[in-house]
């Protein structure tokens, strides 16, 4: 007696399933600190509840909102999963509005190449706060002042002033770092 045959239904991309297939793409996860804002933009009366908004590809997330002022200090993680390196990373600020739309404070993109490629050097043995590398701010970017990544206490870290477009003032602080996943594909 001949077994039954078993049906081979593979996702359009040839991979086992959906979920493998975005794991064998994720390189891993970048976790960013949103540290602060400076000297952001007047929205209100005299003052912003600023938020911001942090978005890869289709990920979007957002900090909590900091009521009545300008230089707010949020020291909040992010967490989004990258797979592709060459996307950057967008930021948005918006002052927070009960009865109308929310107001754009400012928008900001970071590129994380120069992040990911330190990722890839091995590093091991390298003394505490090590430069790996520099970025410079230019037209290109939204860098306020000049970005080191750094190898300290046994990770690559990045700190970042950036310098918001598209609004007469304001800056926000990050800081970039990298988590490996089990199972993901890697650098």
């Amino acid at each position: 007696m001949d077994s039954p045959t078993r049906l081979d239904i593979r996702h359009p991309d040839h991979s086992e399933s959906p979920t493998k297939s975005s794991m064998d793409n994720l390189l891993g996860l970048l976790r960013i600190r949103v540290k602060r804002g400076v000297n952001l933009a007047v929205r209100d009366v005299r003052s912003s509840d600023p938020y911001v908004v942090v978005r890869l590809g289709r990920q979007r997330l957002k900090t909590r909102v900091i009521r009545k002022d300008i230089n707010p200090e949020w020291n909040e993680d992010l967490t989004l999963s990258v797979s592709d390196p060459n996307e950057p990373v967008h930021l948005t600020v918006y002052d927070h509005d009960t009865f109308s739309m929310d107001d754009k404070m400012g928008d900001a993109e970071v590129d994380i190449k120069p992040f990911i490629n330190a990722l890839k050097i091995p590093l091991d043995g390298l003394p505490n706060g090590t430069i790996i590398t520099k970025i410079l701010p230019a037209r290109a970017n939204c860098l306020a002042e000049e970005s080191s990544v750094l190898w300290k206490d046994g990770k690559v870290i990045q700190d970042i002033c950036l310098r918001l477009k598209n609004v007469e003032c304001g800056e926000l602080e990050l800081q970039l770092n990298w988590i490996e996943l089990p199972g993901a594909k890697g650098l």
